[in-house]
């Protein structure tokens, strides 16, 4: 499967017609029926046209991530010289029918070797919550990696974390976490999420329901 360079603005109206034509990494998690945000049906639903996907773009979390992106990216650069770091918010790549648009694209300096930059800000104020991030990430940004390595073949990826938090002097606290993934260790995972959205857009181009998978509400 060769892989596509497409010029596109993010979140434009001819970005959003895209997205229909593929699958993306935002998609996956709810493909999988790990997305506690949307289901598998209802992203299959706006890819066959029956509904448009939800406007989230003035909810108060997403304009706080949009707009402390470009600052975290540029810590994460300070603070790693190791990597070239490269932002292009013009670019989507797409391997057959899947798609990526990157948060980032890193270049190792000491081995040449081409990684994947992802960010994250998120607010957690239970213990529960902060357990999915001690020595991992939540399972539906883990698949989000998982797709951008598959879309790239890129070898490693860096997910920085932002968690905002409420510190013991019940002020705002800031915590922040990177979390390295390499392809050599995930490739059962890579090679699974593969098959699973192959199957899923079987549906879509078939334009058959798939049957309906919810997540375990438990391990949200």
């Amino acid at each position: 499967m060769e892989l596509e360079k497409i010029k596109l603005k993010h979140n434009s109206p001819e970005w959003l017609e895209f997205r229909k034509t593929g699958i993306g990494g935002s998609d996956a998690a709810a493909i999988l029926g790990l997305s506690p945000f949307k289901t598998n049906v209802q992203v299959w639903e706006e890819k066959v046209g029956i509904k448009e996907p939800d406007d989230i773009s003035d909810k108060p979390q997403v304009e706080y991530g949009r707009h402390a992106e470009d600052l975290l990216v540029k810590l994460f650069a300070l603070d790693y010289p190791r990597y070239k770091v490269k932002v292009d918010k013009q670019t989507v790549y797409k391997r057959n029918f899947m798609f990526a648009s990157l948060d980032g694209e890193l270049t190792d300096k000491e081995t040449g070797e081409n990684g994947i930059y992802e960010g994250k800000t998120t607010e957690i104020y239970n213990h529960n919550a902060m357990d999915k991030w001690n020595k991992q990430i939540p399972d539906y940004y883990y698949t989000q990696i998982l797709h951008y390595l598959i879309v790239t073949g890129k070898q490693f990826a860096i997910c920085k974390a932002q968690i905002k938090t409420m510190g013991s002097n019940n002020e705002i606290e800031l915590i922040t976490r990177h979390y390295i993934f390499n392809r050599e260790d995930v490739l059962e995972d890579l090679k699974y999420l593969y098959l699973k959205e192959k199957e899923f857009w079987s549906y879509v181009e078939n334009k058959k329901r798939p049957p309906l998978l919810l997540p375990n509400l438990d391990k949200q």
